[in-house]
C-alpha cells in the first residue's frame, strides 16, 4: 500500500511539473499576443506553438507511462466545504479559487463532461457506427481529395504571389550606366576631343572649306588648300565656276590666284 502511494505521489509531482511548464508557456504566449502584438512576427508565433505542442506531447507521455497509475481510478472526496475565504487555497490556486463551497465544488471536481456534451458525443459515436466500411472509405477518399485540391490552390497562390513580387522588385536598369550617361550629357564627362584626320573644321553648305580640293582644267594638278583664309573662299568659288563654264581655258588672273592660294602663308 505504501509503495502504491509513493508511486502515486511521484506521478502527481511529475504531472504537476509538466502542467506548470505548460501553464507558464501558455501565459507567456498570451501576454505576447495582448501586449506585443505590434512587434510580433509569424516565426515567433510558430515557435510558441511548437513549444506548446512539445509540452503537450510530453504530458501525454507522462500520462501513458507504464509506471503512472490510472488516475481515473482515484476518487477525490472534499472533506471540508466552507463559504469563508481560504488563504491557503488562494495561494495554491494562484488566486483563482478563493473559497471551496458548494457552488464551486461541482465544477472543479467534475470527472465527466456536461450532460449536453456527453449526449452529443454519444450521438456522434452512434452515427459513426452506422456507416459501413466501404462508405467510410469513400468519405475518407473524398475528404483527402478536397484537402489535396485546397492545398494545391494555396500553393499555387503562394507561387504566384512570390513570382509577382520578384517581377515587381526586378531591376530593369543599371544605375552605373544611367549615372555615366547623365554625366556625359550634362558635363561632358568621359567624352574625348578626337577628330578624324584631314578635317580642320565644319564648312557651310554650298561653300568649300579649308580642305577643299580644286579640280583644274586640262594640264592642271589637284591643289589642296592647307590653310587658306576665309576671305579667299569666294574667289575659289569663282575659280570653280569659271572651270565649269570654260573647261578648256584658264585665264591668267585665275592662275595667279591659285598659285597664291597654294602657297604657305609664311611664304607670301
Amino acid at each position: 500500500m505504501q509503495r502504491e502511494e509513493k508511486q502515486l505521489e511521484a506521478s502527481l509531482d511529475a504531472l504537476l511539473s509538466q502542467v506548470a511548464d505548460l501553464k507558464n508557456s501558455l501565459g507567456s504566449f498570451i501576454y505576447k499576443l495582448e501586449n506585443e502584438y505590434d512587434r510580433l512576427t509569424w516565426p515567433s508565433v510558430l515557435d510558441s506553438f511548437a513549444l506548446l505542442s512539445g509540452q503537450l506531447n510530453t504530458l501525454n507521455k507522462v500520462l501513458k507511462h507504464e509506471k503512472t497509475p490510472l488516475f481515473r481510478n482515484q476518487v477525490i472526496i472534499p472533506l471540508v466545504l466552507s463559504p469563508d475565504r481560504d488563504e491557503d487555497l488562494m495561494r495554491q490556486t494562484e488566486g483563482r479559487v478563493p473559497v471551496f463551497s458548494h457552488e464551486v465544488v461541482p465544477d472543479h471536481l467534475r470527472t465527466k463532461p456536461d450532460p449536453e456534451v456527453e449526449e452529443q458525443e454519444k450521438q456522434l459515436t452512434t452515427d459513426a457506427a452506422r456507416i459501413g466500411a466501404d462508405a467510410a472509405q469513400k468519405q475518407i477518399q473524398s475528404l483527402n481529395k478536397m484537402c489535396s485540391n485546397l492545398l494545391e490552390k494555396i500553393s499555387k497562390e503562394e507561387r504566384e504571389s512570390e513570382s509577382g513580387g520578384l517581377r515587381t522588385n526586378k531591376q530593369t536598369f543599371n544605375p552605373a550606366d544611367t549615372n555615366a550617361l547623365v554625366a556625359a550629357v550634362a558635363f561632358g564627362k568621359g567624352l574625348s576631343n578626337w577628330r578624324p584626320s584631314g578635317s580642320s573644321g565644319p564648312g557651310q553648305p554650298g561653300q568649300p572649306g579649308a580642305g577643299t580640293i580644286l579640280t583644274g582644267a586640262s594640264g592642271l594638278q589637284q591643289v589642296q588648300m592647307a590653310g587658306a583664309p576665309s576671305q579667299q573662299q569666294p574667289m575659289l568659288s569663282g575659280v570653280q565656276m569659271a572651270q565649269a563654264s570654260q573647261p578648256g581655258k584658264m585665264p591668267s588672273g585665275i592662275k595667279t590666284n591659285i598659285k597664291s592660294a597654294s602657297m604657305h602663308p609664311y611664304q607670301r
